[in-house]
């Protein structure tokens, strides 16, 4: 894992995939045993940087390795890195170095690479062109593309795009989700079907014998034997090569080999294996997969930080990452012709004319590894968002600092604060793909007036699905308050005249530095309170919505005064809402009220909470632990619970993927057997498509009316 460095000098500088794969490749077996208690122990050992650009790091009395990156920030190359003792360059002092450091983002060639054709996997020669890591100084000013908020990853939480909505009162059959489209961020998001889709999606391979303990019906058909070897199909104008369709199969081993093991037990040997997958990937030109297989080794690595215990949703962007990973690759060594999967380079890109941003709101940033800042989300007069970042070492009392720091763009200077109230014209703007404001040569820019947050802000958002060079949108709407419940708030989401659906505001950041879990107490003691508010749905509750920040409704009676300097909008984790900022005569805190009445106006959760929970449980735990379901008495409960609810396909695959992952036939070896290790893989992956779509029209129809 890449441990957090708080206090120990410097950063690691991030390296590029191969390298890091290559070093822990040459290892012995008995140094590769070593190696996660290795990686461990750098947590706390001081990094000293020298004038020069250099890393020191003392890994014992006669070892200290030596990083020295290029140019770009960047260790690309095995000579960068060098240690004193005896056994370098096949030591465990170098390769734990390596592999506590971040894994760096690869840009694409000056110079032609490979043909496609050519076997990517005769030899793991390390990338010599330099990656878009950022330095260990670089500053906002630079871009930094280390922020790893949760809309920043392929992790990040599914954004639910617009479509149909299902009837009013009734939840979507697993035929409903074949609607739902999940997006993620590392390329095009794939058309998935749901349920039934699943099946689809995993399409190739004769289906498996079916036994007792697993069902029939679409979950049997969603479980394909799915096998890497054997005859490869012809290159075909339109369809992958033969060497893209072995690469896939190279990268569809090493992710069922995580997922088997899970987070807890994917240390940094089965990261490395992916790693080198990954650069065997950008070889033969597998763009996409390539980055769905960085983006889950730095959810490994987020995950199995022990620092990191106050962010949220980890698990569901490991989720999200694997999913990705898995599904990409099975289709492309299916040789899949469809273009999608290949994907491109990402790249930056220069909008024509100017950029006319309106500030919406900061939100802070607490990260793996000890990182902290801030994100300072812009809107353009079209709808579409971009993002102002600043993050880097520190945690959460730089992400509290950070709230009204300087930011500069080139020779322009303002603060966070300032720029989410007001307003921007950047000229030659640059914008990455994940929608990140960059200061390249050539950008200028102009502070603007802002505009109302309730004209930034709709009441009720239903944004599209963000293309490439925009960030995620936000969500939404107008809601009035019901009840505390602890941390959290019950409120009722404003629909007009009729009543809306009842929903549960939650922390988006639970540490003490920030003002997220105050804010919303404070906002709790006031029911019958009307705000506007503005933040992301939990991607494992869609009654559940995360604000980042909360406004006045307009024309409301009952609402917040907040002051004029704030331009109508609070930022929930910088600003403290205090007694003025409510209406007189306000009762707070509230009466008391029955029990029952809370009670009733509690949201219910839906029973894919039970799939979701089954999902996650096998990527943090592993295999043996997504087994437990099947062998206790509670799995027909929860069978039957998925049932009542409408979701008989959810049913099936819920029951399929516990009688998978506990069923474990073996050779005449006693090892257990591969191709049951891919049967896994893509029954897990069934489970997972249908999830997100299930879900991704669940949320269409309660936030997106």
């Amino acid at each position: 894992m890449t441990p957090p460095r708080e206090d120990t000098g410097a950063p690691l500088p991030p390296v590029a995939p191969a390298v890091s794969a290559a070093a822990v490749e040459s290892l012995t077996t008995r140094l590769r045993g070593r190696l996660d208690q290795a990686v461990a122990s750098l947590a706390t050992t001081p990094v000293d940087l020298a004038e020069d650009g250099t890393y020191g790091i003392r890994c014992g009395a006669d070892a200290w390795v030596t990083l020295a990156p290029g140019p770009s920030g960047t260790i690309t190359s095995p000579d960068q890195a060098r240690c004193t003792c005896l056994l370098s360059p096949r030591c465990l002092h170098r390769a734990a170095a390596l592999a506590a450091s971040p894994v760096a983002d690869v840009i694409p060639p000056r110079e032609p690479g490979p043909s496609p054709d050519r076997d990517p996997s005769a030899g793991l020669a390390p990338d010599r062109d330099p990656s878009a890591g950022p330095g260990p100084d670089r500053g906002p000013s630079a871009g930094l593309d280390t922020d790893p908020s949760p809309e920043g990853a392929p992790s990040a939480a599914a954004v639910p795009s617009a479509g149909p909505v299902p009837p009013a009162g009734q939840a979507p059959s697993a035929e409903g989700a074949s609607l739902a489209k999940p997006v993620s961020s590392t390329g095009p998001a794939l058309p998935t079907e749901g349920a039934p889709s699943a099946a689809t999606a995993l399409s190739g391979g004769p289906a498996p014998a079916a036994g007792s303990a697993v069902p029939t019906g679409p979950a049997a058909r969603a479980v394909r034997t799915v096998s890497t070897v054997g005859p490869v199909p012809p290159a075909v104008p339109g369809r992958p090569s033969a060497a893209q369709v072995r690469a896939a199969g190279g990268l569809w081993t090493a992710a069922s080999a995580v997922l088997a093991a899970g987070a807890v037990a994917a240390g940094a040997v089965p990261q490395a294996e992916l790693l080198r997958a990954a650069h065997t990937a950008r070889l033969a030109g597998l763009h996409r997969a390539e980055g769905a297989a960085l983006a889950v080794v730095r959810h490994l690595r987020a995950t199995r930080d022990p620092q990191g215990a106050h962010r949220a949703h980890r698990a569901d962007e490991l989720v999200a990452a694997l999913r990705e990973l898995l599904l990409v690759t099975h289709r492309l060594k299916a040789a899949d012709p469809d273009p999608e999967l290949v994907g491109g380079v990402p790249h930056n890109h220069r909008p024509d004319g100017a950029l006319r941003l309106y500030g919406v709101c900061r939100e802070p940033v607490v990260g793996p590894g000890g990182a902290g800042g801030v994100v300072t989300h812009l809107v353009d007069d079209t709808g579409r968002w971009y993002t102002l970042r600043d993050v880097g070492p520190g945690g959460p009392a730089r992400a509290r600092r950070a709230g009204t720091a300087h930011v500069a763009v080139r020779s322009f200077l303002s603060d966070h604060e300032r720029l989410s109230r007001g307003g921007l014209v950047v000229t030659g703007a640059v914008v990455a793909p994940d929608g990140r404001l960059l200061a390249e040569r050539g950008v200028r820019a102009t502070f603007a007036a802002g505009r109302p947050w309730a004209d930034a802000v709709a009441a009720t958002a239903a944004p599209d699905r963000p293309g490439s060079g925009h960030a995620p949108p936000l969500t939404g709407c107008d809601v009035r308050i019901v009840a505390a419940e602890g941390e959290e708030v019950l409120v009722r989401v404003l629909t007009g005249d009729a009543p809306g659906p009842t929903v549960r505001l939650v922390p988006a950041h639970r540490h003490p530095a920030l003002a997220h879990t105050a804010n919303l107490r404070r906002l709790g003691a006031c029911p019958g309170l009307e705000v506007r508010v503005l933040g992301r749905v939990d991607p494992g509750r869609v009654t559940t919505l995360r604000p980042l920040a909360v406004g006045p409704v307009p024309g409301a009676a009952t609402t917040l005064r907040l002051p004029q300097e704030w331009r109508d909008r609070a930022d929930l984790g910088y600003d403290t809402l205090a007694d003025a900022h409510f209406p007189a005569g306000a009762h707070c805190p509230p009466p008391p009220r029955p029990r029952t009445a809370a009670a009733d106006a509690r949201p219910v959760d839906s029973p894919l909470r039970r799939i979701r929970d089954l999902v996650e449980l096998a990527v943090t735990g592993g295999r043996r632990a997504a087994a437990e379901p099947a062998r206790d008495g509670d799995r027909a409960g929860h069978v039957a619970a998925l049932r009542r609810g409408g979701f008989a396909t959810g049913a099936d695959l819920f029951a399929a993927l516990g009688a998978v992952a506990a069923r474990r036939p073996r050779d005449a070896f006693g090892r257990p057997a591969r191709d049951d290790q891919d049967q896994y893989a893509a029954q897990w992956l069934a489970t997972a498509v249908y999830l997100t779509g299930t879900e991704a029209a669940l949320a269409r129809g309660l936030w997106h009316r």
